[in-house]
C-alpha cells in the first residue's frame, strides 16, 4: 500500500470527484482512476461506489479513510523528524489563517520572517477559522493562525496571541445612529450584517444575545469581514467589526460606533497546532516570532478545552 494510492483515495474522497483529485494532485484522471484501482486490488475491495456523476464512498472507503489519514500523517510526521536533525530552516510550511489576520495583524511578522528564512517555502492558505482548524486536526495544515473557538479541541495546542475588541458599527444615516445609549433589544429590532451562522464570531454574538434573551435579525452574511465593512458603508445593516478595522473610518465619520449597553465583546485571535505532530524547524521559527508578537492581555486568556 503505497502512498502516492493512499494521496489518490484521499483526495476523491475529500473532494467527491476524480477529476478534482486529479487537478489537485497535478494528475490525469486516468493516473487517478490507476491507482485508486490498485488499491482496490491490494485490499481486495471497492472503495467508491460510482453512479454517474457522483462518487461517494463504500463501507470499505470509510473504514479506510481516518486510517489513510493516519498512516500519511505519521509518513510526514517521520520526514519532518529526520529533516529537523539537521538543524537547517527550511522546505515547506503550510501555514492557514483568516483574511481578517493576514490583512491586520500578520503582515510585519510574515515580512520579518521571509528575510530571515529564506530557504522556506511558505505555503499560506486563506480560510475560514474553522476550516483552518479541521485542516490542523486532519494534518492537512501544519499550523493555522486565526479566530480561536470559545472551547478548542483537546489534540490541539491552541494559544492566544492578540485580544479583538469587537464594536457596533453603522453607517452615519442609519436610524441607529443618532442613538445616545442603545439597547440589545432596540439593537436587535434593526437588520444586521454578519458573518455566517457556523462561524466561531457568529457563535460568540449569539451567545451573548441568548444571555439576554434576544434574537437577531439577519439580512445578508458572508465571512469575510470586508465585504461586511462594505455593506455597513451601504447601509444595509448595522454590524459587529474589530476595533482594528473600523477606528479609522469612525474616526472620519464613515461609521459610527453604537454606543450598545453592554459589557464590551472580544474575541480571541491565535495560532493552534496539533498536538502529536512533529513540526518542523521553518513552523517552530514561526511560532518563536508569533510568541514574541503576543500582547499582555491574551497571555491572561483562558480558552478552556472539551472534554474527550
Amino acid at each position: 500500500m503505497d502512498t502516492q494510492s493512499l494521496q489518490a483515495f484521499l483526495a476523491v474522497a475529500d473532494s467527491g470527484s476524480f477529476s478534482r483529485a486529479a487537478e489537485q494532485l497535478h494528475l490525469t484522471q486516468p493516473a487517478v482512476s490507476k491507482r485508486i484501482a490498485g488499491l482496490e486490488g491490494q485490499i481486495r475491495a471497492r472503495l467508491f461506489d460510482r453512479i454517474g456523476r457522483k462518487v461517494t464512498l463504500t463501507e470499505a472507503g470509510h473504514m479506510l479513510l481516518p486510517r489513510a489519514r493516519a498512516i500519511l500523517v505519521m509518513v510526514d510526521d517521520s520526514r519532518r523528524a529526520l529533516g529537523n536533525l539537521s538543524g537547517d530552516v527550511g522546505g515547506e510550511l503550510i501555514l492557514a489563517t483568516s483574511h481578517h489576520i493576514g490583512l491586520h495583524r500578520l503582515p510585519p511578522i510574515l515580512s520579518a520572517y521571509v528575510q530571515d528564512f529564506p530557504d522556506v517555502r511558505l505555503d499560506l492558505r486563506f480560510l475560514d477559522s474553522e476550516q483552518a482548524y479541521q485542516g490542523v486536526l486532519d494534518g492537512d495544515i501544519e499550523m493555522a493562525i486565526v479566530t480561536l473557538a470559545a472551547h478548542p479541541d483537546p489534540q490541539l495546542r491552541v494559544v492566544p496571541l492578540w485580544i479583538d475588541q469587537l464594536w457596533f458599527v453603522a453607517c452615519s444615516n442609519h436610524p441607529l445612529s443618532q442613538q445616545q445609549e442603545l439597547s440589545l433589544a432596540l439593537l436587535c429590532q434593526h437588520d444586521a450584517v454578519l458573518p455566517g451562522p457556523l462561524t466561531f464570531t457568529r457563535q460568540l454574538i449569539n451567545e451573548h444575545l441568548a444571555s439576554h434573551g434576544l434574537q437577531l435579525k439577519v439580512g445578508q452574511s458572508t465571512n469575510y469581514l470586508e465585504t461586511l465593512k462594505m455593506m455597513v458603508n451601504a447601509g444595509l445593516g448595522w454590524s459587529l467589526l474589530p476595533e482594528r478595522m473600523v477606528e479609522e473610518d469612525v474616526a472620519r465619520h464613515d461609521l459610527v460606533r453604537l454606543p450598545v449597553n453592554i459589557a464590551p465583546i472580544r474575541r480571541p485571535l491565535g495560532y493552534l497546532v496539533h498536538r502529536e505532530r512533529t513540526l518542523s524547524n521553518a513552523a517552530r521559527s514561526m511560532l518563536e516570532r508569533l510568541d514574541a508578537a503576543r500582547d499582555g492581555e491574551a497571555i491572561d486568556w483562558d480558552l478552556p478545552t472539551l472534554t474527550t
